[in-house]
């Protein structure tokens, strides 16, 4: 049985699917996530507050302190259209703040 040769295709293609079907897709909109924060809410405030996770549609954030997080709370309506503009339908629908 001989295979067709296939061209070689960028890591960036493939791993999306690949996380998918071995059930990290959380991962990986986490990682996206992550990626984007410092554009989204500014490098002061990610200096302050890091993504730690996704858990179902919501974006959990470590924050430094309780006033980082009622600052960004308040920012949360700018802050998800943000994420759902750069990442789509794999945007989280929620925030959540703990201290970390």
């Amino acid at each position: 049985m001989t295979r067709g040769r296939r061209e070689p295709r960028r890591v960036g293609a493939v791993l999306p699917r690949l996380l998918e079907e071995l059930g990290f897709g959380a991962a990986r909109a986490a990682m996206q996530a992550q990626e984007a924060w410092p554009r989204v809410v500014g490098a002061e405030a990610a200096s302050h507050s890091s993504v730690e996770a996704i858990r179902g549609r919501t974006l959990e954030v470590g924050v430094d302190a309780s006033v980082w997080g009622q600052q960004l709370q308040l920012r949360q309506r700018e802050i998800l259209a943000a994420l759902r503009e750069l990442l789509g339908d794999e945007a989280p629908a929620e925030l959540r703040f703990h201290i970390r």
